[in-house]
């Protein structure tokens, strides 16, 4: 069920604080803030220009004096953990737990640098054949999982306000995709909104109700994005420039030789080449130019309409009652770091 106020509340909280203790306690020894030369890059397993950096390591190569370790998340409200520990220093995170994240009461202190996609086809909510699910509307008193405080979840609860549906009366389950995979296959759940490439794999089963192309469309946009420690873009200025440039590089070849790409994409995601290549297909990837458009990060002094997204986003959290309060519009444009974007993203 939806996280609530009240006892509930105060659980989730405990249980947040002694997962957040115990990264810390992971995290100790490599920390990049005291100047140190580590890198320590979240990353997560859906297709996307970020995987081509990582298997191409290409970051590695512009940053030789940098000891660059990449650990893999199942979900953004993991990562946001691992922020709030202190033992991230950039991440690939969509823009709802980034909302999440700027809002009380975690109010992370970390900075949004790129926009890795824009959620398409890429993810979606699909119900298991037999389910006599065919609309959202269908979903009531049924059991439906997600990974709770992720772009999915944000978009399965949009898709239900959007429907009329009270989420109270749908049995929603928080599931990380692995876990979905598992329930789906021994039939625990009716329905599920997750991402590439478990989706994927759900599709040879079940049927796509709706997309987050779809949700976007009708005014709930979801992307993903990298994100930056504030005190790590400070202490370490010279290595923002060289991700962005390789973060670059990766949807140059998206665009312009999308074998290679999908190569790659399919060598980190332990599939083909052609598989990758379709689920990259699914995504819709901005040129780099595109990353200082005013509809996107926007330039130094001038954050882009990514601002109004971001507050789009924690405010329906807030009337969905996931938050306490959204962040104000000066506090995001705060957030969003365009300054040396024109730099890394010119031809």
């Amino acid at each position: 069920m939806p996280r609530t106020r009240g006892p509930l509340r105060l659980t989730f909280l405990a249980v947040t604080l002694g997962a957040l203790l115990a990264v810390t306690a992971c995290g100790q020894g490599g920390g990049s803030g005291d100047g140190g030369k580590t890198i320590r890059i979240a990353y997560q397993a859906f297709p996307s220009g970020d995987l081509i950096v990582k298997e191409e390591g290409w970051l590695e190569k512009a940053l030789p004096g940098y000891d660059i370790k990449w650990t893999k998340f199942d979900s953004g409200a993991s990562i946001n953990t691992a922020f709030v520990a202190g033992s991230v220093d950039l991440a690939a995170i969509g823009s709802s737990p980034v909302a999440r994240g700027l809002s009380a009461p975690l109010n992370i202190p970390y900075e949004v640098t790129w926009v890795l996609d824009v959620a398409g086809d890429n993810e979606a909510l699909v119900a298991r054949n037999g389910s006599k699910i065919s609309s959202v509307k269908d979903l009531e008193g049924k059991k439906v999982a997600t990974p709770f405080s992720s772009t999915s979840h944000y978009s399965l609860l949009a898709a239900l306000d959007q429907a009329g549906v009270d989420a109270s009366k749908v049995q929603l389950l928080d599931l990380e995709p692995q876990d979905i995979l598992a329930a789906w296959t021994r039939g625990d759940i009716d329905a599920t909104y997750v991402w590439l490439p478990t989706l994927e794999e759900l599709k040879k089963t079940g049927e796509v109700i709706v997309s987050s192309r779809e949700l976007a469309a009708d005014g709930k946009p979801t992307l993903d994005l990298g994100v930056a420690a504030t005190r790590f873009l400070k202490a370490h200025p010279d290595v923002l420039p060289a991700w962005r440039k390789a973060q670059a590089q990766a949807l140059d070849l998206i665009h312009d030789d999308p074998d290679a790409a999908s190569a790659a994409v399919g060598k980190q995601l332990g599939i083909s080449p052609a598989e990758a290549g379709s689920q990259l297909k699914q995504g819709i990837f901005l040129k780099p130019a595109e990353q200082a458009d005013a509809k996107w990060l926007g330039t130094p002094g001038r954050a882009g309409g990514l601002v109004d997204n971001l507050h789009s986003a924690a405010q329906f959290l807030v009337d969905q009652k996931q938050i306490d309060s959204a962040p104000d519009i000066e506090a995001l444009h705060k957030a969003i770091h365009a300054e040396g974007l024109s730099d890394a993203v010119s031809p």
